[in-house]
């Protein structure tokens, strides 16, 4: 398992590429941005409670990774024992900085790097420093939180290692966002980064998770945690779902009426109007009927 794993890893040295590849494609490891220009050797990396065997094996990675980093080729281990010769102190050189940087002055180069991989239960640490050659001072040195004994993730770890101790401004990877959606927002980390058919994956992003919304009007928000990856182009696949639609609900509206006299209703006013007319009319009818006058024996009389 350790070997296949490894073998995936390190199938072929890359040639160092000084400028800026073009995008990756989802899933695709990323060559250098910019080769080291410095000479660097890597004296040894130690095991501490864990398989040297499977030490080995990360050391080789690790040469592999500055190789890809650097414009000159690292020398070798043959060659490293040949230029110490018969220097018993330099051979026993247990990590410390004078005798780092005395070999890298027989050696020739700039920086010489070290480190270890320790065992903790099931867990492992990885420490690496590069000493300055011609300073005799540490660098840089760094250690990795405790990894579970996976050897994949031992092996992605060294690798990231080789970048935060000499590149670590190229420690980055990037995120492709497929969405069949036009216009709708893209948010990172709560900045917005354009919209819907991104053109092209965000890249030089910054390892670890990240937050991702996509938002579009009518539609339900799209919102989810995204791990950003060494070198790798993660790929989100951003579906919206339709919003449902809304019914605005305002404060019950209350209604106030004035208390008024009866007579003061219009119904009272039109009653009236209909009593007067049927009075007048019958008014009109008695002083407009005839009188009729009888005349007799008795006298006349109506």
């Amino acid at each position: 398992m350790i070997a296949a794993a490894f073998a995936l890893a390190v199938s072929g040295p890359v040639a160092a590429q000084p400028a800026p590849p073009p995008a990756p494609a989802p899933g695709e490891e990323v060559a250098p941005e910019q080769a080291l220009t410095q000479k660097i050797a890597v004296w040894r990396i130690d095991a501490l409670g864990i398989s040297p065997e499977l030490v080995a094996r990360l050391e080789a990675l690790f040469r592999m990774e500055l190789d890809r980093l650097a414009t000159r080729a690292l020398p070798g281990r043959r060659e490293i024992d040949r230029a110490i010769g018969g220097d018993r102190r330099l051979a026993g050189c247990g990590g410390e900085d004078d005798c780092l940087a005395a070999i890298g002055k027989k050696l020739g180069v700039d920086v010489v790097v070290t480190g270890s991989v320790a065992a903790m239960g099931d867990n492992y640490i990885l420490n690496i420093k590069a000493v300055d050659v011609a300073k005799g001072t540490q660098i840089r040195r760094i250690a990795t939180e405790p990894l579970r004994g996976s050897p994949d993730e031992l092996i992605d770890s060294i690798r990231v290692a080789a970048y935060r101790l000499l590149a670590p401004a190229q420690l980055h990877g990037a995120v492709s966002i497929l969405s069949d959606m036009v216009g709708g927002t893209v948010t990172l980390d709560g900045k917005v980064v354009g919209t819907t058919p991104l053109p092209r994956p965000l890249s030089r992003l910054s390892l670890g998770e990240h937050t991702l919304r996509v938002e579009l009007r009518g539609y339900m928000p799209f919102e989810d945690k995204v791990v950003v990856r060494f070198q790798k182009t993660t790929r989100v696949v951003v579906r919206l779902a339709p919003a449902e639609p809304t019914v605005e609900v305002g404060p019950p509206r209350v209604v106030q009426r004035e208390a008024r006299p009866w007579y003061s209703s219009k119904w009272f006013y039109v009653g009236v109007g209909v009593a007067a007319v049927v009075i007048g009319v019958s008014v009109g009818q008695a002083l407009g009927e005839p009188t009729i006058v009888r005349c007799g024996e008795q006298g006349c009389r109506p």
